[in-house]
């Protein structure tokens, strides 16, 4: 494997993806609806605790330190200095003797995001709970030891780290995404190069792909509006099934999870070249869309932009030409939508409640995030 650059035609890469006075004026909307945003965020945090949301899920408070630390100015963010020493002493207090970062369950969940939240800071002091809970992550590795019963589906992916002991891709991906800069960040000691099993991940990733040339589940639906993307897990789609002439069923694909698994392509360096990252460019490509989650409608909305943006701009993409063949910015398509959806007061909620999204400080984190993705590649 080698470090990704994309370009296909459908896509279109732009050398130098600025876009002279149009970029700066995209770039100043943006600075402003951050700074609303971090005022309104660093007014939920409780200050008695230095939480965000509920303290039991730490991942939201990682979400939303990682939110305020990325406004371009970093003057503006010095001003909430104390507040961010309060959040990360509060993330400090939820690490495990296991290295997990975790209060009660999903715990690779929160470790994943809570691990971004500290290698953000690129603060020295933080080495060791990072080096622990990248061992964490490591560990939560499915590996199926069934004697011979063979590989399991789940093998290679990452899960909850709960109750729900199966893996999915949206945990996989993130843990993906927290190793995969954690391995960047830190320097490996020797005797300290315990590291995922990156091809187990991808073959766990390849199985929650609609494409029967490389997965051959049972589930794997043929059909044009579903070959190339992703569903949730082996076997599970939250966008639903689809019937089969012969009575049997096929899993749909989904916008959210399709960007996740192009993530996951991209955090393990694949090649440009391999069949399974041209076919999900291509689904995202058929599917682009701003006004909802693609086969969800309203649905995990923000984290769609969130994975959208990450996916997109690290991929160098900045440019969509759609399934009508009108060629769409989507940095500003995307950017204007989430201008328009802020609320005056500086948050944002997304009025479907599915996956904790009514909870303003899980999706103004989401919201800011991407924004952030989209000023950093203008």
């Amino acid at each position: 494997m080698r470090k990704i650059t994309i370009w296909l035609s459908f896509f279109v890469m732009i050398e130098n993806p600025s876009f002279g006075n149009q970029a700066i004026s995209l770039k100043l909307e943006i600075e402003r609806a951050l700074g609303k945003g971090i005022k309104w965020l660093n007014n939920e945090q409780n200050a008695t605790s230095g939480s965000w949301g509920e303290p039991d899920y730490p991942a939201l408070t990682g979400l939303a330190l990682r939110a305020t630390m990325g406004h371009p100015d970093q003057s503006f963010i010095k001003r909430y200095a104390s507040n961010q020493k309060k959040g990360f002493d509060f993330l400090l207090s939820k690490v495990q003797s296991d290295g997990g970062i975790y209060g009660k369950g999903l715990a690779s969940y929160n470790t994943s995001i809570c691990l971004m939240a500290f290698l953000q800071t690129k603060n020295a002091k933080y080495e060791e709970i990072v080096q622990t809970a990248r061992r964490f992550l490591i560990n939560q590795q499915s590996d199926f030891d069934i004697k011979g019963e063979g590989d399991n589906t789940f093998d290679g992916g990452i899960g909850y780290g709960s109750r729900w002991a199966h893996s999915d891709l949206s945990n996989t991906h993130l843990a993906m995404e927290a190793l995969f800069y954690a391995k960047k960040s830190l320097k490996i000691k020797e005797g300290q190069n315990l590291d995922l099993d990156w091809d187990a991940a991808i073959s766990f990733v390849t199985k929650c792909q609609n494409l029967s040339s490389s997965n051959k589940e049972k589930w794997v639906s043929e059909h044009k509006d579903d070959k190339g993307g992703f569903i949730y897990f082996p076997g599970s789609s939250m966008a639903g099934e689809r019937e089969r002439d012969d009575g049997s069923v096929a899993l749909r694909s989904y916008g959210s999870m399709s960007y996740a698994g192009l993530l996951s392509f991209v955090y393990a360096e694949m090649d440009q070249a391999d069949p399974r990252l041209k076919a999900v460019l291509e689904w995202l490509q058929k599917n682009y869309n701003i006004d909802e989650n693609p086969g969800m409608g309203q649905q995990g909305l923000y984290y769609y932009y969130h994975t959208m943006a990450k996916a997109l701009s690290l991929s160098g993409i900045y440019e969509i030409i759609d399934k009508n063949g009108v060629k769409r910015d989507w940095r500003k398509e995307l950017v204007m939508e989430l201008l328009n959806k802020q609320d005056p007061k500086g948050y944002w909620l997304n009025e479907n409640g599915r996956w904790w999204e009514r909870d303003p400080i899980l999706v103004t984190s989401y919201a800011m995030l991407a924004l952030e993705r989209v000023y950093y590649s203008l």
